[in-house]
């Protein structure tokens, strides 16, 4: 059985946490560093952050899907990476050498808004990932959200909603 033992400020310390705390230490400056080295540079303008229950981040915009197919074909469509290229520190693929062509020629009308970035998530603050399955066209400008609940409370005023994350957006961006 454990002992507690006294410190000198009077708290009780048992072995078992002194021994947790020794064996973690070496580990608390590692994060700290990362802490502070994350939050010393600004967002990515383009959203790399993978769709997935580990979460995590590659080098690839909507998570591989075409963001040309969204307005040619109102659906999202993967796109592969025979036809990629790369814009703004990231890879966009294609499912179509027409869809890669019409996007390198006007790279800026075919981006999703708040750079891929979830549309809803922009208006409440924060930058996160994507379902690419959940998107609208509006005005000729892509959208993309979280998932399906948060695309249902995006529809309720996306007009209202378009307007604060165009404010909300490049201070995010800086974060």
């Amino acid at each position: 059985m454990l002992q507690p033992s006294r410190t000198n400020t009077g708290s009780t310390i048992t072995r078992r946490l002194l021994l947790t705390l020794t064996a973690t230490a070496p580990f608390a400056s590692v994060i700290a560093s990362a802490v502070i080295s994350t939050s010393a540079f600004a967002a990515q303008p383009i959203n790399t952050l993978k769709n997935s229950v580990f979460g995590g981040s590659t080098d690839t915009a909507i998570n591989g899907y075409d963001t040309v197919a969204y307005f040619i074909q109102s659906k999202p469509v993967k796109g592969t990476d025979a036809l990629a290229t790369d814009w703004q520190g990231a890879k966009w693929k294609f499912a179509t050498q027409g869809n890669l062509d019409l996007f390198k020629a006007n790279p800026e009308k075919y981006a999703p808004q708040y750079g891929g970035y979830c549309a809803y998530g922009v208006t409440q603050g924060n930058l996160v990932k994507v379902d690419p399955e959940q998107f609208s066209v509006i005005d000729g400008k892509l959208y993309l959200n979280y998932d399906a609940e948060v695309q249902t409370k995006w529809k309720k005023d996306t007009a209202g909603y378009i307007t604060t994350a165009n404010v909300k957006f490049p201070a995010l961006l800086k974060k």
